[in-house]
């Protein structure tokens, strides 16, 4: 038997309003079908308008989102953010460092692993658990850890079992033309142009100058 939930319940409801409010003004205009079929075609944009802005899982996925992110944007004596690990968006990257070579929203390879993603977000060096830097770089390139790091979703179709990864800036180059698939863009993205992505407001409000 299928679910149904709180949103499919208030689809309904406005779809019938929508039929109801039809059949009212096609009695209404019955002598002109033109300027009936105007009104008919407005109402039915207000009503993809009102289901894509406020009815849409991604919507309300991105507005969620966005407030977790407010709630998690806590600080010590304004300078060390908790849980800022990994390029976790947990503060505004601003103003943006000149060294800082790739933006949020491209679409990377990597240079020796061969995947393809879109990064999410970066940090201006490296930011994880000691344990996590020790085996991730030893002695011979300890230099990587104060380089650039990007937050990537990995796309699906590499099959390398990874959903994310977190890679030094010198391991990455940017590609054209290419749609990452992964389960998580709708959370970051509202649309691809072709050369990157285009970033949610909440993500835009973390990197302004991307």
């Amino acid at each position: 038997m299928p679910i149904i939930n709180a949103i499919m319940i208030t689809q309904l409801c406005v779809l019938i309003a929508a039929f109801s409010a039809q059949h009212l003004l096609s009695q209404w205009y019955r002598g002109d079908s033109t300027q009936s079929h105007q009104i008919i075609e407005r109402l039915i944009g207000y009503w993809n308008n009102f289901r894509w802005s406020y009815l849409s899982p991604n919507a309300w996925m991105s507005y969620l989102k966005h407030q977790v992110l407010k709630m998690r944007n806590w600080f010590d004596e304004g300078e060390e953010y908790i849980h800022a690990y990994f390029a976790e968006p947990t503060r505004i990257r601003s103003p943006r460092p000149e060294f800082v070579q790739f933006n949020v929203g491209m679409v990377i390879k990597h240079k020796t692993l061969g995947y393809s993603g879109v990064i999410i977000g970066w940090d201006v060096e490296a930011r994880a658990p000691e344990e996590w830097l020790k085996q991730k770089y030893p002695p011979e390139k300890q230099h990587l850890r104060k380089s650039p790091h990007y937050r990537i979703l990995v796309s699906k179709f590499n099959n390398i079992g990874l959903s994310t990864a977190y890679v030094s800036e010198e391991n990455l180059k940017v590609i054209m033309g290419y749609e990452v698939i992964h389960p998580d863009l709708k959370v970051y993205f509202s649309d691809y142009d072709g050369a990157k992505y285009i970033m949610h407001p909440w993500l835009k409000q973390i990197y302004p100058h991307d």
